[in-house]
């Protein structure tokens, strides 16, 4: 597999998370039966193509991806659609997390196997 394409998985993984992570929140404490399910097959997707995408990239450049943009991306839909406050302090550290992604993917020689 190549590289782009392990990006691509990785960021098919990320979305799949987020959408199960958002249901989750929906889901009143596992008590309604859609978003569960939509939670289930989130992370079961997300969680093949993680595997997948450590065929091809080292596993703490991926995990360092995954955790960093999943909370951000998270945080964004649940302040957009749940109406969760940021202080400043959260979007510098939001900012802080996305600046180490952009510097491991484009500086780091780690990337690739």
């Amino acid at each position: 597999m190549s590289l782009p394409l392990a990006y691509v998985l990785l960021a098919i993984a990320i979305t799949s998370e987020v959408i199960a992570t958002t249901a989750l929140a929906l889901s009143d404490g596992l008590s309604k039966p859609l978003p569960v399910v939509i939670s289930a097959l989130g992370y079961t997707l997300a969680l093949g193509l993680l595997a997948v995408v450590m065929r091809v990239m080292p596993t703490g450049v991926v995990y360092a991806i995954w955790s960093g943009l999943g909370v951000v991306l998270i945080t964004l839909v649940a302040w957009a659609w749940q109406g969760q406050r940021l202080d400043l302090p959260a979007v510098i550290g939001m900012g802080l997390i996305v600046a180490g992604v952009i510097v491991v993917n484009v500086f780091s020689g780690s990337v690739g196997h």
